[in-house]
């Protein structure tokens, strides 16, 4: 990871007043940002001395950044009025054997500005601080020759502005040769139809199988549609009639590999003349290497097409027949967010992904890990999806086509339909994205599941259960104690603390649960300075005394180190009201398996290549079991956190998943998350009375650990579940190889029970799911009232969480919408109190007139009509 040099307020005064000392006689006198990897910086001594270079380096201002990020530390000297060119590693730039060079991670791109520091203040930079979008992108810049003055402020009137991969200036203070250019013009040319490149088919018919270039070149005329100055680079052409078929595209995209010029703006007719590409399954035409358009008269923009899926094609199909068009997503497209605005990792930039019809499911979720129907929906749901862009990186915090987003009123959720959308579609990075060309209201959003500000069970059944995962609630701004890790996962400063428990908290109050299991809790004790404390406190403060909580502590002999639940930097925890629920003996501690494997433990072979294994290491948390007395009845929970999918484990690297999703699609360390849940299941299963095991089991409603505590028979499935081999257990062998599980423990799924397969509490890369369970014993899910996901934060931005880093000047709510990452679960149970059945009297003998008794029916009578006798 590259250093950071923050320049403070004091050192750039101190940097803006030495202008005139020696160390800022070397200053940069040319950028390059060219094509590739094609980049340089190149520097002028403007001394009459040869200047060592020890203590200078070359940083630059990312994306709008205002603090740098360092490239290169310079080395050697530079030769007095010599300049010395410092290149990407990479660059394919040739320069005469007689230039001073040396190469490093020259790594800036169009929106970063670049700075010369000597010994940590800057002296001199290029591009204004912080740096607007793309504003270097594609260009060479070339400082004039009466402003070779170092300076820390950029000026742009003192630089030449240059075409991209324009080299012939650099090495030297000679000006770059600009080489004469004839005009392009259509006159006389054939013209092709839009559509006649596009075809009917994934890929342009000029364009000959096993080839992604046509042979000839095309000349097209439309009319400009959008500009993509920064995503694609080039523009939107769109031809104005059309062929009126439902198959074909009337619109294309054509690649500069740079910003087109001014003069090419929506409305423009555009003539432009080049091969065909289908460029990782974009079709366009490419003018990069010799840039042949003409531009004709400005006029009207072409109308939107209203887009929609037909029958029987997917959306990827519907999306081929108008890649490259100008559309629109009304309320007839059918069109639903299914992952919310947030950062991709692909194109490293914010956007959101849509899907046709509903939100994608997870299909572990739903279907057997492996089965054919699990795979069916994994295809689907890769072709189900439509990004979309804005052609600049927004700010952080802001949404470019949406500016009124905010947490309260202005709000995206996953399930919302989107409407009125307008833009072109285009396709890069394995996708069908569209890139917007208007801006919506919040009124554009169909709210299919809509906020609501407590869950439906609050104040059903004679108790409620909640599991909540609080998305690392550390107290460490605050002084909290410290962890096994002495590491801080959650928030750095005492606001962003403060925010998130008081989003935590209002969640907490609406909830009405009895006993809530925490996951992601700091692991720092149970003093007055833990974060378990902490949120207690917080959390009573807005309750009645009948109302408040208590936190329960585990025994000392359970205890790590005598103070913590296990040796992660967070753990579970449990709270429950005292005034409503009974605590039944102590709290005790259920240890996980452990995984220890020594480098070379297993081997693997590919291409006849045989490799051995690193060592491993990998640990998973503790849960905690608590019995409670309601009513005269025991029920006894158990809160978990097993281990998370991300990193991998021995199983993963012999399969050749260390660096990829298994196929199964259950994420990494799947097998060493079946071992913790058969220490469960072994630990429980002669439990007496009401079992509920709730919390983040890391595992969706189908997948193997979900499985083995519940229903999973080897013998009516092919499927094989194993557990993780080279595992220990309270620091003793636990299993040398992975065992084969024939039989579940027999707990039930609560949701499954109530609500069908399809439920969620967490959203992940687009698809929905349950990481967050609630399993019961027979007796248990007898008693079951009802079971609520409550929607607070999967289907929420994660813009709204605490933490700014990434949200700029974004306004921050105390609600609970994005308290956490995972929705909280909530369980009503029936647990009611006892009915006394009172011993029936014997009626005394009621003499009649004759000193004789009435008989039983007429007292009876006598009963009803209330006209017994007085005793």
């Amino acid at each position: 990871m590259k250093g950071l040099t923050k320049l403070t307020a004091v050192s750039l005064a101190v940097a803006a007043a030495l202008p005139m000392m020696a160390n800022a006689d070397v200053l940069i006198s040319e950028y390059v940002e060219g094509s590739s990897y094609n980049k340089a910086i190149e520097l002028y001594n403007n001394s009459d001395v040869e200047i060592d270079l020890t203590g200078y380096k070359l940083v630059r201002y990312k994306d709008g950044d205002t603090v740098a990020l360092d490239m290169v530390v310079l080395t050697d000297s530079i030769a007095a009025k010599g300049v010395k060119v410092i290149l990407n590693t990479n660059a394919a730039i040739t320069l005469p054997a007689s230039t001073d060079t040396m190469t490093g991670d020259v790594n800036f791109n169009g929106g970063d500005a670049v700075g010369l520091l000597k010994d940590g203040v800057l002296v001199d930079v290029i591009g204004d601080i912080p740096t607007p979008d793309g504003w270097g992108s594609n260009t060479t810049f070339q400082r004039k020759l009466d402003a070779l003055t170092a300076s820390t402020t950029y000026d742009a009137t003192q630089w030449v502005t240059l075409n991209i991969d324009t080299f012939s200036g650099l090495g030297s203070l000679d000006a770059a040769t600009i080489p004469d250019t004839v005009a392009f013009t259509c006159n006389g040319a054939t013209l092709t139809n839009i559509y006649d490149v596009q075809g009917a088919g994934d890929s342009s018919p000029l364009i000959v199988d096993g080839s992604f270039s046509s042979a000839n070149e095309v000349t097209v005329k439309g009319i400009v549609t959008a500009r993509s100055d920064s995503l694609y680079k080039g523009f939107f052409i769109q031809d104005m009639q059309g062929d009126n078929s439902p198959y074909t595209s009337d619109g294309i995209f054509v690649f500069l590999d740079q910003a087109a010029p001014d003069t090419i703006q929506p409305g423009a007719e555009v003539c432009v003349q080049g091969k065909v590409n289908e460029f990782y399954g974009s079709t366009q035409i490419d003018l990069k290497a010799d840039q042949k358009f003409e531009v004709g008269a400005l006029g009207e923009v072409p109308a939107a097409s209203a887009f929609y899926v037909a029958d029987g094609e997917t959306l990827a199909q519907a999306l081929e027949r108008v890649e490259g068009m100008k559309v629109t997503l009304d309320a007839g497209s059918e069109m639903k967010i299914t992952r919310n605005f947030s950062f991709d990792y692909d194109s490293y930039r914010n956007n959101m992904v849509l899907s046709h019809k509903a939100p994608l499911m997870k299909p572990t979720q739903v279907f057997e890990p492996n089965s054919a129907e699990s795979v069916a929906l994994g295809e689907a749901n890769a072709v189900n999806q439509l990004f979309v862009e804005s052609d600049y990186k927004a700010k952080s915090g802001e949404v470019p086509y949406f500016p009124d987003f905010n947490a309260e009123t202005g709000y995206i959720r996953v399930g919302d339909q989107l409407t009125n959308l307008e833009g072109v579609i285009g396709y890069s990075y394995s996708a069908y994205r569209i890139l917007a060309t208007n801006t919506i209201t919040a009124g554009d959003f169909i709210r299919a599941n809509d906020r609501t500000y407590a869950p439906t069970v609050a104040d059903m059944g004679d108790i409620r259960v909640a599991s909540f995962n609080v998305l690392n609630f550390f107290n460490d701004s605050v002084g909290g104690d410290v962890n096994p890790s002495n590491s801080n996962r959650g928030a750095k400063v005492e606001a962003e603390m403060v925010l998130q428990r008081t989003k935590i908290v209002t969640a907490l109050v609406a909830m009405n649960a009895d006993v809530v299991g925490l996951m992601e809790i700091a692991n720092n004790g149970f003093g007055e300075l833990s974060a378990i404390q902490n949120l207690v406190d917080a959390l009573n403060a807005e309750l009645a005394d009948d109302q408040a909580y208590r936190f329960v502590e585990v025994e000392e002999a359970d205890k790590y180190d005598g103070k913590f639940i296990g040796g992660d930097a967070i753990t579970v925890g449990m709270l429950y009201r005292p005034a409503r629920i009974s605590l039944d003996g102590a709290a005790n501690v259920i240890a996980t398996p452990e995984q220890h494997a020594a480098e070379g433990a297993q081997t693997r072979e590919k291409d006849s290549v045989v490799e051995q294994s690193p060592g491993y290491d990998k640990f998973q948390r503790h849960s905690l079991v608590q019995s409670f007395s309601i009513n005269d009845e025991k029920l006894t929970i158990v809160v978990n956190h097993l281990k998370s999918k991300g990193s991998g484990c021995i199983e993963d690297w012999a399969e050749f998943n260390e660096d990829s999703e298994p196929a199964d699609m259950q994420g990494k360390c799947n097998a060493f998350r079946v071992s913790a849940a058969k220490v469960l299941g072994e630990s429980l299963k002669d439990v007496e009375g009401d079992v509920l095991v709730i919390g983040d089991l890391n595992a969706y409603g189908k997948e193997d650990p979900v499985a083995v505590l519940t229903d999973y028979d080897a013998s009516t499935t092919d499927h094989i579940i194993r557990t993780a081999s080279w595992t220990t257990l309270n620091g003793k062998v636990y299993e040398r190889e992975g065992s084969v599980i024939d039989k579940g423990y027999g707990l039930i799924n609560l949701n499954t029970q109530a609500h069908g397969a399809t439920t969620y509490s967490y959203s992940y890369n687009g698809e929905l799911g349950n990481l967050d369970h609630a399993l019961g014993n027979a007796s248990l899910a007898a008693k079951l009232v009802d079971i609520d996901d409550w929607h607070i934060n999967s289907v929420e931005s994660n813009l709204f969480e605490y933490g700014s880093k990434y949200t700029g000047d974004l306004v921050k709510s105390e609600n609970a919408f994005s308290a956490s990452d995972h929705d909280p679960v909530i369980i009503a149970l029936s647990y009611p109190e006892p009915v006394v059945v009172l011993p029936t009297p014997t009626p005394e003998p009621v003499k009649d007139s004759d000193g004789g008794s009435l008989g039983y029916f007429a007292l009876m009578l006598l009963g009803a009509l209330g006209l017994r006798r007085r005793s």
